[in-house]
């Protein structure tokens, strides 16, 4: 099994789908694992059940402090620890831009609504109020917008007659035990997963300008003025990277960066005689503007005069 993706989770009182998150993560095939539990309130109940379980726990109260101040440290905290990914598991707290802009898709959520109904507070007496059939949790990537972020996953929780919040909020809390931890399960896994990079490559290339896409030797490439300047390659010839295949200045140049950095780089069968690099996706903290920066680079070689030539006087001055 590849190693596992390491997890903040951050906690505000008892910590329930904190202990969800941890319990799943010791299943054999979890991809994920626990490696902090931090709070912005040192008596939170949580705590204590963390440091039972033999996971770091880190406590600073937010009382007295700047709300940048107290973001930083927690930051501070969660990069100390190692960890690669955020989980907010009722932390209550409206965290900074900059603090969420630092986890920029690796920051995660659990709201008690099925969003985009009732964001905020009190979500199963509005949903009651309203006379909806169904309340629910939803889980989703953390942005500056309060309970805005993408959507990773939903479950739908039926409201029966009689219910109050707190008997529509039990139930509800049941589902987000077993939501959170399939989506954060799935959100780290993605890194690896070649289909979820290729739409990510996929994207990228075709926001290019007059970029066709167009398979070659059974694999996704693109084109501009009928020349290729990108290939993505999925574990082909006995290799195990998922990789973007794109153009060097030849091979002294590819052989330089393969040296410097193999995490990052790798010569590609048939292409490297050529100058073409292989930029390995599935590898952790992987740059995504560098893949931009690559694909850009790429299809400048290849691209016709009349789409460069406006690029190549902005780089005189």
């Amino acid at each position: 099994m590849p190693e596992r993706a390491k997890v903040a989770v951050l906690i505000s009182g008892s910590g329930t789908n904190m202990a969800a998150l941890l319990y799943a993560s010791r299943a054999e095939d979890c991809p994920y694992e626990v490696v902090l539990v931090a709070a912005n309130d040192p008596d939170a109940g949580g705590l204590k059940l963390a440091a039972a379980e033999g996971v770091s726990t880190f406590a600073l109260s937010h009382k007295g402090m700047a709300r940048a101040d107290h973001d930083r440290a927690m930051d501070a905290a969660i990069r100390a620890s190692g960890a690669e990914y955020v989980a907010l598991a009722g932390y209550m707290r409206i965290l900074t831009p900059e603090f969420v802009a630092g986890w920029q898709g690796r920051m995660l959520n659990i709201h008690p609504s099925l969003l985009p109904k009732y964001p905020g507070l009190h979500t199963h007496e509005r949903a009651i109020e309203a006379g909806d059939s169904h309340g629910g949790c939803t889980v989703h990537l953390v942005t500056a917008e309060l309970d805005d972020g993408p959507m990773l996953g939903q479950t739908a929780v039926a409201i029966v007659p009689g219910d109050t919040a707190g008997s529509l909020a039990a139930r509800v809390l049941i589902a987000e035990h077993q939501l959170y931890s399939r989506c954060l399960a799935a959100l780290v896994s993605r890194e690896s997963s070649a289909d979820w990079l290729l739409e990510q490559v996929r994207q990228r290339a075709l926001a290019l300008a007059e970029t066709e896409e167009r398979e070659s030797h059974g694999a996704p490439g693109w084109r501009v003025g009928g020349k290729y300047f990108a290939h993505f390659n999925d574990q082909h010839h006995g290799t195990p990277h998922i990789a973007l295949l794109v153009k060097t200045s030849g091979p002294d140049e590819m052989d330089g960066l393969i040296e410097s950095n193999p995490e990052a780089y790798f010569r590609p069968a048939y292409y490297g005689a050529s100058g073409w690099v292989g930029v390995i996706l599935n590898r952790p903290g992987l740059d995504w503007d560098t893949v931009d920066e690559w694909l850009a680079r790429s299809w400048r070689a290849v691209a016709p005069k009349r789409l460069t030539a406006l690029m190549n006087a902005a780089d005189s001055f």
